[in-house]
């Protein structure tokens, strides 16, 4: 069995191949049916033309937009200036025939709102099954570059009993009977799965931190979880974290491989999927293709957080957020940098320590931190990074000041005890860069199945 794809980049006609996939459209023209068939593996479609010879139109006839069929004949050159081959049947099978009238996907444009009540079958548009193979193909990008850079891939867990963040946002995870605890009580944690409390982790950077101290580079990619109550289209409760890990790295050694790890999975994805990106450039995001090439081909521009709040303060431009030094800069400043000032990625170094986490690298100034964040046009923040504390004496202070629990860290700490060295890392949300290369608006159409607020369907 052949492929959509395979037939459609075929060099010369074959005979006597076969093909499956779900009918696009058909249409009726003096006695001949014309089948557009999709199998998703392209955005393309394939044209079946029922024209009699071997298969009654009384059993064509049946077919629907969605129905399942597979198809044998020959593949031959197509008259219609638009397509290289089609289809000409010898033999129709037809699995499934859909009620016309019923099918949520009629042939039409559906809103984006609509087709995520039904996340099921919106794989089956042009749109959403572009985004999943393209997603697909970016998400082996990553692990090729990674392989490639002489990393390792480390599993780290899902449930945790430490906070990365610092910020309380997380999802606890229990078998405790809580009705019983309602009616009693009584909470003993003791008496829990794992003997004490237990969350679905916001990040695995501290324990893939804890391999890098052992094998020098090494990289985790798997699923997050913030119970952070926002309703916007940069935040989901779910998503994919690509997170690696350097020992011997400083804040500039990270920078540089955050800056060539996006060019190349980048130009890994888009050479993949030509058909795709030019698709999202004509249907999705106007211009996409000439922004990602400007990402392909500018360098990164690198300024501190305090010359970016000059940039800000200078600007002239009204934001609904005040710009002050110590502020946590919000999408539109960040859009502002990239979009309207240096119109490329950017890098924001040194940011305020008490905006960033405990774990990161302080400066000399006693003020600052050895953050980075990569701003991207349209997207804002989409790498976080730093430098991360080495020093033992200093990584305890920044635990207290951040008023934590230095016992939830022990094995941590441990680290810096025992054969520490300078390291850093980044974490790359893998929704906001496959927002960022489709040019979707909103981060739940670049997930299969979303989880946020108010919403767990499916």
């Amino acid at each position: 069995m052949k492929s959509v794809k395979e037939l459609l980049l075929s060099e010369k006609p074959q005979q006597d191949i076969t093909v499956a996939g779900w009918v696009r459209t058909i249409r009726e023209l003096k006695n001949i049916y014309f089948v557009e068939l999709n199998d998703g593996s392209t955005v393309k479609n394939i044209q079946i033309v029922f024209d009699n010879d071997a298969i009654s139109n009384e059993e064509v006839s049946k077919l629907t937009t969605g129905s399942s069929i597979k198809v044998s004949g020959d593949l031959v050159e197509s008259p219609a200036p638009l397509q290289k081959f089609e289809i000409k049947p010898k033999k129709l099978q037809i699995y499934c025939i859909n009620d016309a009238e019923k099918y949520p996907l009629q042939k039409k444009n559906h809103s984006f709102e609509f087709l995520r009540t039904i996340a099921h079958l919106r794989p089956r548009t042009n749109t959403f099954g572009s985004v999943f193979r393209v997603r697909s193909t970016f998400a082996y990008a990553i692990h090729n570059f990674f392989f490639n850079e002489g990393f390792f891939y480390i599993h780290t867990p899902i449930i945790t009993t430490s906070d990365c963040e610092g910020a309380g946002q997380m999802f606890q995870v229990t078998t405790l009977n809580l009705e019983e605890i309602a009616r009693s009580g009584k909470l003993d944690y003791s008496e829990d799965f794992f003997n004490k409390k237990a969350f679905l982790t916001v990040s695995g950077q501290l324990e893939v931190e804890n391999f890098a101290q052992s094998l020098s580079r090494v990289y985790t990619f798997g699923p997050t979880f913030r119970a952070e109550n926002s309703n916007t289209t940069r935040h989901l409760s779910e998503f994919w974290m690509i997170e690696p890990e350097m020992a011997f790295f400083e804040l500039e050694d990270n920078m540089d491989l955050a800056e060539k790890f996006i060019k190349q999975t980048l130009t890994f994805t888009m050479n993949k999927h030509p058909d795709e990106f030019e698709f999202f450039d004509k249907w999705i995001e106007k211009g996409l293709l000439s922004r990602l090439d400007n990402v392909l081909n500018s360098p990164f521009e690198r300024i501190t957080y305090t010359e970016a709040i000059e940039i800000l303060n200078k600007s002239g431009k009204k934001f609904q957020y005040p710009v002050f030094w110590g502020i946590d800069m919000q999408s539109e400043h960040e859009r502002y940098l990239t979009e309207e000032y240096f119109k490329k990625p950017i890098f924001v170094t040194d940011y305020p320590k008490e905006i960033k986490a405990f774990y990161m690298k302080r400066n000399e100034d006693g003020k600052t931190v050895r953050a980075m964040d990569l701003l991207v046009p349209k997207i804002g923040e989409i790498i976080g990074g730093s430098q991360r504390e080495d020093n033992l004496e200093n990584l305890l202070t920044n635990i207290k000041e951040k008023n934590l629990n230095e016992e939830d860290y022990w094995w941590y700490i441990d680290l810096r005890k025992y054969g520490s060295v300078p390291h850093s890392g980044f974490g790359l949300g893998f929704e906001r860069a496959i927002q960022f290369i489709t040019g979707m608006t909103n981060i739940r159409d670049v997930i299969p199945f979303f989880r946020a607020p108010g919403w767990a369907e499916f």
